[in-house]
């Protein structure tokens, strides 16, 4: 039976529900507004694929994308706004993880040196926190303090040039920002000059290139956003926000270069493209499945994956029942997809079948205000 409304639940029992060892914890990023005051968190049953509200969990000023230290003590979240402490430019706050009750307390907050902050990264070692300025075009790395909290940061890099698109690709637009799996190279999907720079990484000193080492080019008015691995580190995956299409890569561990393998679209043929556009790529944890979604269309694209190839073979377009999945998750059972629908403020879970990668809606459906990242917490 789906979990109740933010709205139908009292404070005094969001603040006091205990959280079992056996679930996890579910962070949901949002844009703060009308229905939302900052991060919520959800008991969650893998088992089950059930959630419980826990309510607001801190409040904060548009934290879009979250991630979480590979210990799971503590959480970062990019503040996406243009000014921190009456400067220009963005910041990301750290929090320490209670638990017990799913609440977030404060540690510190760092400037990004740069607009609109949109994504951002833990290293596995937990030694630094990568962020994207998607305003203002540039990557920096911070460093994690032993009490969680950030200092200064520690490299800033400034990406230049354009692309094809004079509304959207007049000027570098940095949209994500990704480790290798040996924790080597920093690799950051540009909209606005569609390429994805590649970094010399040190989890000692964070990103250490002064300019990018290598340059994957994607077809002009691609629009690289997110992007992510393989399981076994031997392909990545690009998601192209303006061109709604997903662009496979081999990856080469000893140089980090990527060879691109192919590209294929996220929507049926024949599908009226205005105000459709990409937004979150994902690998399912077995390797078999790739998933994609689709802004506009409201859905998310199922892709079977050829682990020696690395390329695509579309599957099915599931439309996710709410509107604009900005961003989804995969359960850490890997058996449940959920979407968060921006627009329709919810979260809405699917069944993963484990041979097909297709989707079918589960009964559950959870309120949150413009759920933008959904992130889990393992609890030992």
């Amino acid at each position: 039976m789906p979990s109740l409304p933010l709205t139908l639940m009292t404070a005094a029992a969001l603040t006091t529900l205990p959280l079992s060892a056996a679930q996890h914890l579910l962070y949901v990023g949002t844009y703060t507004g009308p229905k939302s005051e900052g991060i919520y968190a959800f008991r969650y049953d893998d088992a089950t694929g059930n959630a419980t509200s826990l309510g607001l969990a801190a409040k904060s000023s548009n934290p879009s994308f979250l991630a979480i230290h590979p210990n799971g003590r503590f959480l970062y979240a990019v503040n996406e706004t243009d000014q921190w402490q009456g400067k220009p430019g963005g910041f990301v706050t750290a929090f320490a993880i209670d638990a017990t009750t799913g609440k977030l307390k404060e540690l510190s907050q760092q400037s990004t040196r740069g607009g609109s902050p949109c994504h951002l990264s833990v290293d596995p070692t937990g030694h630094q926190v990568l962020v994207a300025n998607y305003g203002g075009g540039s990557v920096v790395s911070l460093p994690i303090q032993p009490d969680g909290g950030l200092g200064a940061h520690n490299f800033f890099s400034q990406h230049t040039g354009g692309s094809v698109d004079p509304s959207r690709q007049k000027e570098p637009h940095a949209h994500s920002v990704n480790l290798s799996p040996d924790h080597r190279f920093a690799f950051v999907a540009d909209l606005g000059t569609d390429r994805i720079h590649a970094y010399t990484f040190d989890p000692a000193k964070g990103i250490t290139a002064a300019k990018p080492r290598i340059d994957a080019r994607l077809a002009p008015g691609s629009g690289p956003r997110h992007f992510s691995f393989s399981p076994d580190g031997k392909h990545a995956y690009v998601i192209n926000e303006m061109r709604c299409t997903v662009t496979s890569f081999q990856y080469e561990a000893a140089t980090g270069k990527l060879t691109e393998v192919g590209t294929v679209p996220t929507v049926p043929a024949g599908t009226d493209m205005k105000g459709v556009s990409t937004a979150e790529v994902r690998v399912h944890p077995s390797g078999k499945f790739v998933f994609g979604s689709n802004r506009g269309h409201d859905s998310i694209a199922v892709f079977a994956r050829d682990a020696a190839s690395g390329k695509l073979t579309p599957v099915e377009v599931r439309k996710i029942g709410g509107q604009t999945p900005r961003n989804f998750n995969i359960d850490p059972s890997g058996n449940f997809l959920l979407a968060a629908g921006q627009n329709s403020h919810d979260i809405r879970s699917f069944r993963i079948d484990l041979n097909t990668g297709k989707l079918t809606p589960t009964d559950e459906r959870w309120e949150v205000g413009s759920p933008v990242c959904l992130r889990f917490v393992s609890l030992k």
